[in-house]
């Protein structure tokens, strides 16, 4: 059985929607960030950077960052589909969307909300969140002219980089990154019709 260290509105709710596509068996630890349960030692030897998600796999292994819990779990859970084959071209672009939306989109979200972190004089967040919220925009931009024709990023085909996506998308309504990008807007509707990401929406994205 899994175990996903998880809190809402948080990158757990990736690895969290896999798991249900793929009908594994996982209990929910809830991380209460708001009470410091993220800089606990016992968390901090799960997550040395103290960040929620971290998983537990069946065999006792933990592992942290959300795009690597999707890879995982979508690779020991073959009979679902939701990556193609190991060494097909479509597993190749799979890979490359997934790994453009970690470094360029969900790497601006944080800029955007938590842009005290990124500098040490106070009097430059604004800055950092307009130079964040361009990078948003810019990159969703991108994923949108390689929807074409869709309805997914490998087409026709729903994949673990599409879910991602809509993770990030469902986090953009401050940033409105994703206005005039009709085609993912359509791709996180779609997500989100789902069932196994519909049981789980709301726990995810309770506002």
């Amino acid at each position: 059985m899994y175990t996903l260290y998880w809190r809402a509105d948080s990158g757990a709710f990736a690895p969290h929607a896999v798991l249900e596509e793929v009908g594994a068996k996982y209990i929910l630890h809830h991380v209460d960030t708001t009470k410091g349960e993220h800089r606990t030692a016992d968390y901090l030897a799960l997550n040395p950077r103290g960040q929620v998600p971290a998983l537990r796999l069946p065999d006792g292994t933990v592992i942290s960052e959300s795009a690597a819990m999707v890879l995982h779990i979508a690779d020991a859970h073959p009979q679902a589909g939701l990556l193609p084959p190991p060494g097909d071209a479509a597993r190749a672009q799979a890979y490359r969307w997934l790994f453009f939306c970690v470094a360029n989109i969900y790497e601006a979200v944080l800029r955007f909300y938590y842009s005290d972190r990124y500098t040490d004089d106070a009097a430059g967040c604004d800055g950092v969140r307009t130079a964040a919220q361009q990078h948003m925009r810019d990159s969703f931009a991108i994923v949108e002219r390689a929807l074409d024709p869709g309805p997914y990023l490998l087409g026709a085909r729903y994949c673990v980089a599409d879910l991602y996506l809509g993770m990030l998308a469902g986090w953009d309504s401050a940033a409105n990154g994703v206005a005039g990008c009709p085609r993912i807007e359509a791709l996180c509707a779609r997500v989100r019709e789902r069932p196994a990401v519909a049981r789980i929406w709301a726990q995810n994205f309770p506002n």
